[in-house]
């Protein structure tokens, strides 16, 4: 089962309702914010085809999502996801192996709000910017939708 990571690219500003509620149940609440979902969860295909004009997804390898977690995970009160707090709450011996059970399937991140993990990430805008229109898809020669493992080169211009 593949892991998603889902990156919101549009902003705020004329979102249908239908769609802004996708984007809120996704925890995609704002433009340059990242969540991940694995595949199996009821729904999250539908939802992403529903929200893909304003996101972009694909599939996240495990060195990438480490890293993302090393420099963008964050806890309650916006303090750092460290390896000493994933040894103490989570019984793991740090994010290395917090990534390779995500990717595993073995734990789902936004099941991790209940012991304090924030489910989302806050990104920076891509160093270098985008090299597309970013109201076009992915397929067409834009940015949004679905981009398959294109998704990780994207990830690291933004953190």
């Amino acid at each position: 089962m593949p892991l998603y990571a889902v990156i919101r690219i549009r902003g705020t500003v004329d979102v249908p309702p239908d769609i802004d509620k996708t984007l809120y149940l996704l925890r995609l609440r704002r433009r340059y914010t990242a969540s991940i979902y694995h595949d199996s969860l009821p729904g999250l295909r539908d939802m992403l085809r529903t929200v893909e004009a304003w996101t972009t997804y694909g599939e996240i390898e495990e060195r990438v999502l480490e890293e993302l977690l090393r420099k963008r995970g964050r806890i309650v009160g916006d303090r750092p996801l460290t390896d000493k707090w994933v040894e103490e709450n989570l019984g793991l011996s740090g994010l290395g192996e917090l990534a390779e059970k995500l990717v595993s399937s073995e734990l789902h991140y936004h099941r991790l709000e209940e012991k304090g993990v924030k489910p989302f990430f806050r990104l920076h805008p891509p160093r270098g910017g985008f090299k597309k229109s970013i109201k076009r898809m992915f397929r067409d020669g834009g940015e949004l939708g679905y981009r398959g493992s294109a998704i990780n080169e994207l990830i690291l211009k933004m953190l």
